[in-house]
């Protein structure tokens, strides 16, 4: 009880001080606001000269940049999502209800009149589709993906990938959904800690005509940032991928070797009509059966037995009850006896026991028993009987083949976009669907290069600038940069002058005596909670800590005084200055 009250008084102590020592940062909250807000309202003025989009001459079997014709090509779907087939019977049929717009970026903008895809609502399902002017057949041909994703209000829980739709004949726009089939799913997909780039490829059984999605084992993270990333797959002949952030490899492997289950099955699987034999031991060890317990080896000895030699402290009081009625407690207006019962004030820890080892009944502690031993067990031997870990036999696999040549995809039809998203106009553009890896560095030049500069630039002008001394930190403003910057000045300081070290930072040395009184508070309680067991020289040691802490403590505060009104005499000679100066 004793601990709980000398650390919270620690730490209310040291909050106050630090809160006294920060207290003209709180008086200009108000100032800092409203400066705030001018520079929120200037953000939207370019921080540097934005140029005017041009449509890139590039030429590929699909390229978007979201001119004014776009509709020509996309289609919004407003088809029902597919449930999966083990799904409850009481699942809600969800229907791709989210709208899509083309429009500039409102965050850093950056390219005059540059549109992209926009997702425009959140918490709801998106899907739209835009057909390829012929089939993509890249057999023994390298395949390009890239695109643009610009997450205008972050990602917290949604998807940003594309899909590279299977040739269809039949494929309906506008009854686009997840279980339409598609070739390939690449790109960002972040809820919660989940943060992965998707790179999955659905594959052909040759021998069963089954297709089965292949999954990238390792993913990289995605980017989440307000600026535009851009995502690039590259899929090679020789069957290697490369993916890549902003024109970095982030991911290189291949597609026989780094994908889920893998394209190629076991040429040899467990016969699934081997059945274990009843006989068949894999215990490898078991207990003695000729140990015997010894005659001496109690089972019955407790853990811990009652502490004969300990006495009670001396300043322990025995006809003080542990807790008392709360004296400030009153009566509430509407407590009716009769019906409410009688009214019990409730009860709160006894002040006179907050300075003692303790009150009530005293009992003697436990101590651990010598003579336990616990249950006795057998040790253990080698098993005679032992067989090993059995596994079934061995046959050839019935659905095996070899496809060294994963890469030849089946010809793609279209592009879509099927997400769920709780973030809104999450932005796409500049889509390259090729064979080029040439075109899209091109492309990148183009278009990426110069919007993610303008971008970074416009982000940089809109953070609030960096104070040029530590000494006009605000707390508020960057809690870490505050203390890092305060306390590197504490030490640079303290390494000539100790004392000037104290009076010019006083918000790091009411922290370190802060600190120092929560230490010495729990020494505090740790001797209490120990009672009358704790050795005299501990809790001698423990009152001088107390004195000295609290010596330590009126230093701080002498030191933290003088030095706010050091601080404040330097800044008004530094005002002078500057005012005779501009004079």
């Amino acid at each position: 009880m004793r601990l709980n009250a000398v650390f919270a008084s620690a730490l209310v102590s040291s909050a106050a001080l630090l809160g006294n020592v920060r207290a003209d940062d709180t008086d200009d909250l108000a100032a800092d606001a409203s400066s705030s807000s001018a520079a929120e309202s200037s953000s939207s003025t370019s921080a540097v000269e934005r140029p005017t989009f041009t449509p890139s001459k590039i030429k590929a079997p699909f390229f978007e940049q979201f001119t004014d014709d776009w509709e020509s090509r996309w289609q919004p779907s407003h088809a029902k999502k597919e449930l999966d087939k083990d799904s409850a019977k009481g699942d809600e049929e969800w229907i791709y209800d989210g709208s899509w717009a083309v429009e500039e970026s409102h965050v850093f903008p950056a390219i005059e009149g540059d549109k992209g895809l926009v997702v425009k609502n959140a918490a709801k399902h998106h899907a739209i589709s835009a057909k390829f002017p012929k089939k993509i057949d890249n057999k023994g041909k390298t395949l390009v993906v890239q695109y643009e994703v610009k997450l205008q209000n972050g990602l917290e829980c949604g998807g940003a990938y594309l899909k590279l739709l299977k040739e269809n004949k039949a494929l309906h726009a506008e009854q686009f959904s997840n279980a339409s089939p598609y070739v390939i799913m690449f790109g960002p997909d972040k809820c919660g800690v989940t943060n992965k780039v998707h790179f999955i490829f659905r594959h052909k059984n040759p021998k069963t005509g089954e297709y089965e999605e292949k999954h990238l084992k390792s993913t990289p993270m995605a980017q989440i940032s307000k600026t535009t990333s851009l995502y690039t797959l590259i899929v090679k002949p020789d069957q290697t991928f490369h993916i890549k952030l902003d024109g970095d490899f982030i991911k290189n492997g291949s597609l026989l070797e780094d994908f889920t289950p893998a394209v190629i099955p076991e040429k040899d699987i467990d016969d699934p009509s081997d059945d274990k034999p009843d006989d068949w031991v894999e215990e490898s060890h078991i207990p003695d059966p000729e140990a015997k317990k010894p005659e001496d080896w109690d089972e019955d000895e407790p853990l811990e037995i009652v502490d004969e030699e300990a006495e009670m402290p001396a300043d322990w009081l025995l006809d003080e009850p542990e807790f008392v009625p709360d004296p400030e407690a009153e009566k509430p207006e509407d407590w009716d006896d009769e019906e409410d019962g009688d009214w019990i004030p409730p009860t709160v820890p006894n002040p006179k026991c907050a300075d003692v080892a303790g009150c009530g009944p005293w009992e003697k502690p436990q101590k651990k028993n010598p003579a336990y031993k616990g249950k006795w067990v057998a040790p253990l031997v080698e098993n005679p009987a032992y067989k090993g870990v059995w596994m079934p036999r061995k046959i050839p696999n019935p659905e095996y083949f070899e496809d060294k040549t994963p890469a030849n995809f089946e010809p793609m039809g279209a592009i879509g976009f099927e997400i769920w998203t709780m973030q809104s106009d999450i932005l796409f553009d500049n889509i390259y669907i090729g064979h080029s890896i040439e075109d899209a560095e091109k492309l990148k030049a183009e278009t990426f290069d110069v919007k993610h500069a303008i971008e970074k630039a416009e982000e940089q002008a809109s953070k609030p600038a960096k104070p040029e001394s530590p000494l006009d930190l605000v707390f508020l403003d960057d809690p870490i940069l505050y203390i890092k910057e305060k306390l590197e000045l504490f030490i640079t300081i303290a390494r000539e002058n100790p004392v000037e070290a104290v009076k010019f930072v006083p918000e790091v040395a009411g922290g370190l005596a802060a600190l120092a009184v929560t230490v010495v508070a729990l020494l505090v309680g740790i001797v209490s909670m120990a009672g009358g067991s704790a050795p005299p020289q501990v809790k001698k040691g423990v009152e001088k800590a107390k004195g000295a802490a609290a010596d330590a403590m009126d230093k701080v505060v002498d030191a933290t005084s003088t030095g706010a009104e050091a601080v404040k005499t330097e800044a008004q000679k530094r005002t002078t200055r500057s005012s005779a100066s501009a004079e």
